[in-house]
C-alpha cells in the first residue's frame, strides 16, 4: 500500500492529539509524519503507533515533502497554509478562515465527498456543530427537500478546548465547597448554568456560531435557498453536542419513514424508543464516530415537519475524524499533487 508524509500543525493541542489517534485507529498510510505546534509546546513528546516523536516548531518548511498537512485550528492556517500549498501539500483546516469561500470546498465525507476533487490546495473543516446536523439532513434532503430548518444546541465545554473543561470542573467544585465563581473561559458561570451566547455577536443578534450552521449548511448541501435559523447553547457537558432539529419539507415523510433513511445513512446511529426511555445522550455518544439521531417524531403543527433530536461527539465526528475522513477521500480520489 502506498503510504502518505503527513504534518499535523497543533499537534499538542486537544484537536491535535485526537487527529493523531484517529489516524492510528482507522490505519491511515502514514509514511513520515511531523508534529508541529508553537514554541510553547515544541520539545514535547507524542506518540503514534508506539513510537515517540518530538513536537518541532511550526516553520514554512515544515511542510517539504509533505503530501498532506492536516491544520487542527486557530490562527496557524494564516501564517503557513498557503507556505504548506506551495510546497505540494494538500492542506485541511479546522479553522473558519476559508469555509466560506467560494475557491475552497468544505466537506462532510457523508454528505459532499465529490467536492474534494475541486480543491486548489486547502479543503475546509466545518464548523462542528454544522458536521452533525448536515449529516442528520442530508437523507432528509435527498428524500423529501427541506425547506426550513430550525435548530437549536446545546453545546459541550469541550467546545472551548481543555480550558473549557478545567472551568467546568472547577467552578463545580468551588460550588459545592461553597467556594466563589471566578468565570475565564465563559462569559458567565457555567457550572449548573446555560449560556446561550457562543462566539461573538454579529448581524440582527444572531452569534457567529449561529451563523456558520446557516451559511455553512447552505454551502455543504449546495442550497442557499434553504432556510436556517439557529440558536447555540452553550452547557454544563464535558463532551459531544446536542441538537434539537425542527426540519419543514415539500415533500411529506413520516416518522417512520425517516427512521428508515437515517437507519439506513451511512454514518448515523438510530436510537428511537421511548417506550423503553431509549434515546441519544452524550454518555453514550463520547468517544464515538457517528452521528446518533433520535426522538423522531411529526410535528404537530405543520403538515410536513419533523422533529429530531442528534447527538455527536464533536471533537472526534466534529473536528478529528471529519478532517481524517476528507483525507482518506483525497487519497481515494487521487488528488494529490502529480496524481
Amino acid at each position: 500500500m502506498k503510504k502518505y508524509n503527513v504534518a499535523i500543525v497543533g499537534a499538542s493541542g486537544a484537536v491535535g492529539q485526537e487527529l493523531i489517534k484517529i489516524l492510528e485507529e482507522r490505519n491511515f498510510p502514514v509514511g513520515e509524519l511531523k508534529m508541529c505546534a508553537t514554541t510553547r509546546s515544541a520539545g514535547k513528546e507524542l506518540l503514534f503507533r508506539r513510537k515517540p516523536y518530538i513536537v518541532e516548531v511550526t516553520t514554512p518548511d515544515s511542510f517539504n515533502g509533505m503530501d498532506i498537512a492536516l491544520f487542527a485550528g486557530g490562527i496557524a492556517i494564516k501564517e503557513f497554509g498557503q507556505a504548506a500549498v506551495e510546497r505540494g501539500a494538500v492542506v485541511i483546516d479546522n479553522s473558519s478562515n476559508f469555509r466560506m469561500d467560494p475557491a475552497v470546498p468544505l466537506v462532510v465525507p457523508e454528505v459532499n465527498p465529490e467536492d474534494v476533487k475541486w480543491h486548489k490546495g486547502i479543503i475546509a473543516n466545518p464548523n462542528c456543530s454544522t458536521i452533525l446536523m448536515a449529516v442528520a439532513l442530508k437523507p432528509i434532503h435527498d428524500a423529501a427537500v427541506i425547506k426550513r430548518v430550525v435548530v437549536a444546541t446545546y453545546q459541550a465545554v469541550s467546545g472551548a478546548g481543555r480550558e473549557g473543561i478545567e472551568e467546568l470542573m472547577s467552578q463545580t467544585k468551588s460550588l459545592m465547597e461553597q467556594g466563589a465563581i471566578n468565570p475565564k473561559v465563559f462569559q458567565h458561570q457555567i457550572a449548573f448554568n446555560l449560556i446561550p451566547h457562543i462566539d461573538v455577536f454579529m448581524d440582527m443578534d444572531y452569534t457567529k456560531e449561529e451563523w456558520k450552521m446557516v451559511r455553512e449548511t447552505q454551502k455543504i448541501l449546495h442550497d442557499d435557498s434553504m432556510a436556517i435559523t439557529a440558536t447555540t447553547v452553550r452547557v454544563p457537558v464535558a463532551r459531544s453536542h446536542s441538537e434539537a432539529i425542527n426540519i419543514e419539507t415539500e415533500k411529506k415523510l413520516t416518522a417512520a419513514e425517516a427512521k428508515k433513511l437515517f437507519a439506513e445513512f451511512p454514518g448515523i446511529i438510530v436510537i428511537d424508543d421511548p417506550a423503553e426511555k431509549k434515546y441519544p445522550m452524550p454518555i453514550f455518544t463520547s468517544d464515538r464516530d457517528e452521528v446518533f439521531v433520535g426522538r423522531i417524531r411529526e410535528d404537530n403543527s405543520i403538515a410536513n415537519g419533523l422533529n429530531i433530536w442528534v447527538v455527536a461527539d464533536q471533537i472526534r465526528k466534529g473536528a478529528a475524524t471529519n478532517t481524517v475522513q476528507i483525507a482518506e477521500l483525497v487519497v481515494k480520489y487521487g488528488c494529490l499533487p502529480g496524481n
